[in-house]
């Protein structure tokens, strides 16, 4: 009886105890998978004319691939999509997210190098009327979010007042705002710095940022190996000048 249960104990620990570090496997396949949605100017975007990605996100995948020693392969993604990418091994790695507790449940996470702001978008014809985060907040008005993003989670908490309406990607939320369907959204200060250059009829709410956010990649829940190698590298960069470097090349600040 003692025998059958101890079978049955072992037969229940974690796969992840045995499993192979992913660093193990990307040093033997010679292939470093990231996952990447490819939509979030300036840190991930996919030029639909050549299929290729640029932004800062994807120079920081590039020079990890070339301190390894590997190739690196974007593996496409959506927002909705993202975490289970990681969690059923799609990929090794994905470019960063936000730090969310709902994530970290099934997702381990590096350490961050970057973090940000979230501002509210609106029409500049409308900001006299959407002057401040609060006049969003209300039954008459609509915020656009995009399914499984970070900013979906936080319109619920912002604006429990307002209707929220959420779109799949390859659609996105301030797209909504441009076409009036939505009269405002949220997102990093580092996107919406973008986008009001991109499309002068959106206008960011003059009432300051909210729910400074942590930004990191994301890996296999467990493996520890893994992780711990990147964060290495990621010190070693941040020593180097490597992130100060990027973090100007894309007008971005600090942490």
């Amino acid at each position: 009886m003692k025998k059958l249960l101890l079978v049955v104990l072992f037969a229940l620990l974690p796969l992840s105890l045995n499993a192979e570090s992913n660093l193990n496997k990307i040093l033997s396949s010679g292939t470093l998978k990231v996952g990447t949605t490819g939509d979030w100017d300036p840190m991930t975007m996919k030029d639909p004319s050549t299929n290729k990605y640029r932004g800062f996100d994807i120079d920081v995948m590039n020079e990890l691939a070339k301190d390894m020693g590997v190739k690196v392969e974007f593996v496409p993604a959506e927002w909705k999509t993202i975490v289970s990418g990681i969690t059923s091994n799609r990929y090794d790695i994905s470019t960063s997210v936000t730090k969310t507790p709902k994530r970290a449940e099934v997702a381990g996470f590096t350490d961050t190098y970057y973090k940000y702001g979230t501002v509210p978008l609106v029409l500049k014809k409308n900001l006299k009327k959407f002057s401040t985060w609060d006049s969003l907040n209300n039954s008459s008005v609509t915020i656009a979010t995009t399914l499984g993003t970070s900013q979906e989670e936080k319109a619920k908490e912002f604006f429990p007042k307002s209707k929220l309406k959420s779109v799949e990607a390859p659609a996105r939320d301030f797209q909504e705002v441009l076409a009036g369907r939505a009269d405002g959204n949220i997102t990093s200060s580092t996107e919406a710095n973008k986008l009001v250059i991109k499309y002068p009829q959106l206008a960011i709410v003059p009432d300051g940022e909210k729910n400074p956010a942590f930004l990191a990649m994301m890996v296999s829940k467990g493996d520890n190996e893994w992780k711990n190698y990147v964060n290495d590298w990621i010190k070693k960069k941040k020593s180097s000048g490597f992130f100060t470097t990027l973090l100007a090349k894309y007008n971005l600040k600090s942490l």
